[in-house]
């Protein structure tokens, strides 16, 4: 009996040692002895102004700045760090470059998906020509199918002339005969013997400069990329100009596609900066790199905004200002959508009366079958398409070949 009240008593005795053990725990954690969580750490995504987007007007506020230009979270001094230079150069960097596909050929290469877009234009005018009995009013099919192709109307009236005589005067609706009657006009319309080389080579000691204009949503950030890729691809040491200051992320995208074939970028430290500025430091520092090539990209606008269209004047006398009288601009490349058609015609007058245009790039050309625009925006400005968009891979952009292009509108 003695001994079951002992045990009885030392459990009892236990119960209340590990009663108060967790009572004081309690306390403790409820008490103010308990060290403080560090704060939180802050939120890139949310506690920084986010950049304009593509379609804004204004450049970004001045005050604002980019995640990469802040202090490291665990710094011991909290104050502010000195934001880095104007003329910024991104040095490209990384062991796995990218190797370019060679540049000739690429519309060879390509032919299977443009004679898929472009099937209105080059089929149908032969499905037309071919007809047993081409009377008026298969003619008249004939005109409808250029002017839908945007071919516009001074051309489309005058290869329906030409071919109206040659049709007549072959006198037979061989498909294959048709075929090569239809190469030799569209070729002969497209300007087989137009100059579309890139004036790229340096000359009297400095870098070729190339400004790449046009409105928003055309692509010319990734145009210049690709043009990069490019001029890498036929051994040109290559120098990249973020003088979109207007749209946010685009000098990251920029110095992305430099990135990765190894070529270096020239960016302002903010997205607020002069435009003019880049372009100046750009040039500047490729004078001083010796290198090849300066490809300047510029922030889109609207053809019909008076400021900024004045604006990409300044942005162009400014960079030829940083070659010393050495020359101006070699070449002003605009970029069109092909799939505007007819309306991007306008646009392409009001940047050739700012900046002479000197070629066009025509890019989302697989993804219209209006071929005829190639044509229309030649005879607009009197200036050659030079380069064209054939796709959203990094290699589908590809020097114009009249020949190739034609022999893919027919295959």
């Amino acid at each position: 009996m003695e001994a079951i009240e002992l045990i009885i008593g030392i459990a009892v005795a236990a119960l209340v040692v590990i009663g108060g053990g967790a009572l004081a725990l309690v306390r403790r954690a409820r008490g103010k002895d308990v060290e403080e969580l560090p704060p939180p750490r802050p939120r890139p995504g949310l506690d920084y102004a986010p950049g304009v987007g593509d379609d804004a007007q204004d450049p970004r506020d001045s005050a604002t700045r980019t995640v990469e230009q802040l202090p490291p979270l665990d710094a011991v001094d909290a104050s502010e760090t000195p934001l880095p230079p104007a003329d910024v150069v991104a040095e490209a960097s990384g062991p796995d470059l990218d190797r370019p596909a060679p540049a000739a050929g690429r519309l060879v290469r390509l032919r299977e998906r443009l004679s898929r877009s472009n099937t209105a234009l080059g089929q149908g005018l032969l499905a037309l020509l071919s007809r047993e009995r081409v009377d008026e009013a298969t003619w008249e099919e004939v005109e409808d199918t250029l002017l839908l192709a945007d071919l516009g109307a001074g051309p489309t009236e005058e290869l329906v002339e030409r071919l109206r005589e040659r049709v007549r005067v072959l006198g037979t609706r061989d498909a294959d005969a048709v075929r090569e009657l239809l190469a030799e006009e569209l070729l002969a319309v497209v300007g087989e013997d137009v100059d579309r080389s890139l004036a790229v080579t340096p000359h009297d000691g400095r870098p070729a400069v190339v400004l790449v204009v046009g409105v928003n949503g055309t692509g010319k950030t990734t145009t210049v990329g690709k043009l990069a890729r490019v001029l890498v691809a036929e051994d040109k040491d290559v120098l990249l100009g973020a003088a979109d200051t207007f749209r946010a992320a685009a000098a990251d995208q920029l110095q992305t596609w430099g990135e990765r074939v190894g070529v270096p970028t020239v960016r302002a430290p903010g997205d607020s900066a002069d435009p003019a500025s880049v372009a100046f430091d750009a040039v500047r520092a490729g004078r001083e790199g010796e290198v090849d090539v300066v490809l300047l990209d510029t922030a889109g606008r609207l053809q019909n905004k008076a400021g900024l269209m004045d604006e990409l004047g300044k942005v162009k006398r400014v960079a030829e200002k940083a070659l010393d009288g050495a020359g101006g601009v070699d070449e002003v490349l605009l970029v069109l959508d092909a799939t505007t058609g007819q309306n991007g015609l306008q646009q392409a007058k009001v940047f050739s009366e700012v900046v002479q245009v000197t070629g066009i790039v025509l890019t989302k050309l697989d993804g219209t079958a209006k071929g005829g625009i190639v044509v229309a925006v030649q005879r607009q400005l009197g200036v050659p398409v030079k380069l064209v968009g054939l796709g959203e891979g990094a290699d589908d952009l590809a020097p114009f070949e009249p020949r190739a292009f034609v022999d893919a509108l027919l295959a």
